[in-house]
Order: C-alpha cells, then structure tokens, then sequence
C-alpha cells in the first residue's frame, strides 16, 4: 500500500492534541519500555495515564508485556513520559505505525528519546540480567521509517545517522550505570524482524558484523526519532543468551521474566540519568 502523508500528517495532529490535553506540561524525555520493562512507569511520580484505545488513529500493543499506554508525571523532578508498550513490525503494524508515538513526541515537543527493549547478548561477559547502552546499531534487515513521501517538517529526504544515538547520553548512562554498581556494557544492537527468534548460524553471522545484541524494535524508533532532530539514548536488558550461545531454549515468558528481575537496576540508572541529562 502506497504511503499516504497527508492522512499520516492528520494522524500525527490528531494523537498529538490528545498528548497535549492528556499533559499540558512537555515532557523532557519520553521513555519507550521494552518487553517486560513496564514496572518502571511505576517509578514515575504524579502519574496520569492515556490509554492507547482513546488516541484517535493510535494502533494497538498485542504483545505480552506491553500494557498500551502512557504515563505521564515526574522522574527524578523532571516532567517525563513513558510508552508501556510499543509497537513492532512483526505484529502486521506498518513501518509508519510502528513509528507513529515517536512522530507525536516530536511534535509535542519532546526532544530526548530513551528507547529500551529486551535483547539477546552475544557480547563477551555478557549474562541475563545484565545491561547494555547502545552505541550503534545494524538496521540493515529495518525497513526504513523514512520510505515514502518525505515528511519536511521533521528532517531531511536523506538522513544522516553517523550518530543515531548520542554519545553524552551514552557517555552519562554507562558512568552512572558503573556507579551503581549494575552488570553494565556498552555495545552495537542489531535489528532482527521477528517474530521467531534469530537462528545460532544468523547469531554467528551479527557477531563477525560487531554486534553485541540482537533484538526485535528500537532501530525505526531511532531512525524517526532522529529525522525528528530528537537525542537519542538507547540501552538493552540482556534477558537471555542469543541462540547456540546456551543449551536452554528460547523463550518469550523467560524474557519477560527476567526483564523484570533487572526493572530495578534499569529504574534505577535511568532514573539518575534523566536527573542529571540536562547536563550530558
């Protein structure tokens, strides 16, 4: 099906009028919560929340652990919102879907993104419950956010992401992450399309490429979140080892499971990240 920007664009007005009135207050960062990372919307203070369902256009969040709304209120005083749940390209969602709340943020004003997700390691020393702070990523299996008519008013035709994500927030979170004591690495995400989990001969073929992870979102986000001239600040919870790296099998429940087990230490960094990110 062709792109239709203008139907896209009234889209965009019509969710961003429902941020608007849901929190006159523009959030500093928006947070996106990866599988089984909901729990920290519960460290927001002053919560309001706008269900998905009463967005007009919005699509809706399918898979376990993504509860489908936002949270608005304050994180370490400063006036945040996160998405308990995102949208992927393997649940039949268009690549413009998929990236349609971080077209909203923008236009309400959000200017820092901090895109989480649940990734398989294969960096060394890598465990579950370990974190990873994103420095690049593999997009190339992606489908680009930006195909179609270009819309002007976020970026250019031809976008440049020598730095999707910026290096002071990543410099900042992997310090404070050391700081408190957490499993932090620092490595490259690499976009897989999912639904199934990746096989051991593809997880072997991202290592030789300098991947340390491998996950199913995030790179579109980025990419949107970039054409929109936003900071970007990305970091994985290493929830299991990729596949032939361990003997267990792979499963979605274990992924929420221990993406839990690490909500506290990701709550925690992130928490001491977005108090001091006015100055990163």
């Amino acid at each position: 099906m062709d792109f239709d920007a203008a139907a896209y664009r009234e889209r965009i007005r019509l969710a961003a009028d429902a941020l608007r009135a849901a929190s006159p207050v523009v959030p500093e960062a928006a947070i996106v919560l990866g599988s089984g990372l909901g729990p920290l919307a519960d460290a927001i203070g002053e919560p309001s929340v706008l269900p998905y369902d009463r967005i007009p256009g919005f699509p809706k969040a399918t898979v376990p652990g993504h509860e489908g709304r936002f949270v608005f209120g304050r994180l370490a005083g400063r006036p945040v919102v996160a998405m308990q749940g995102r949208f992927h390209h393997y649940e039949g969602h268009d690549i413009h879907d998929v990236v349609l709340p971080v077209r909203v943020l923008s236009s309400i004003g959000v200017r820092t993104l901090v895109l989480t997700n649940a990734a398989g390691g294969m960096g060394p020393g890598m465990a579950p419950g370990c974190l990873m702070v994103i420095d690049d990523h593999i997009g190339l299996f992606a489908d680009s956010p930006l195909r179609g008519a270009n819309l002007d008013e976020f970026g250019p035709r031809f976008l440049d992401v020598t730095r999707a994500y910026d290096k002071n927030l990543a410099d900042l979170a992997y310090a404070v992450g050391q700081s408190l004591d957490l499993p932090v690495h620092r490595g490259i995400y690499a976009y897989c399309k999912g639904p199934q989990f990746e096989t051991p001969a593809e997880i072997r073929l991202l290592q030789a490429l300098g991947a340390s992870a491998a996950g199913m979102s995030t790179v579109p986000e980025a990419i949107a979140a970039r054409h929109g001239g936003m900071r970007v600040l990305g970091v994985s919870c290493i929830t299991n080892l990729a596949a032939g790296l361990s003997s267990k099998p792979l499963d979605h429940e274990e992924v929420l499971e221990v993406g839990r087990l690490a909500a506290d230490g990701m709550i925690r960094m992130l928490t001491a990240v977005i108090g001091r990110m006015g100055g990163a």
